[in-house]
């Protein structure tokens, strides 16, 4: 009876064992393949940073050729304030 139960226990000990290496094999898969996917994610990110940092370089961009267009406007309209005023005629 006692060799039965130790046979049993091996038997046991090693069906457990093998599960607990298939155990540890998916897990290993599982994660490489959530690196994987981090790096498919990583990449899109990295591209969408890089635009957005582009965009916004041209958004500053355009936002100083906006910011001397009115200056040059406010310099035009203080000329011809300038102008309007030396020139009105009091009648």
């Amino acid at each position: 009876m006692a060799a039965i139960s130790v046979a049993f226990f091996y038997f046991l000990y090693g069906r457990l064992d093998g599960l607990g290496a298939k155990i540890d094999a998916l897990g290993g898969q599982i994660d490489e393949q959530g690196r994987s996917l981090g790096a498919r994610i990583d990449a899109p990110s990295g591209r969408v940073d890089a635009q957005g940092a582009d965009l916004g370089a041209r958004i500053d961009a355009l936002s100083g050729r906006i910011d001397a267009q009115t200056a040059r406007i406010d310099a035009l309209s203080a000329r011809l304030d300038d102008h309007t005023a030396r020139h009105r005629h009091v009648g």
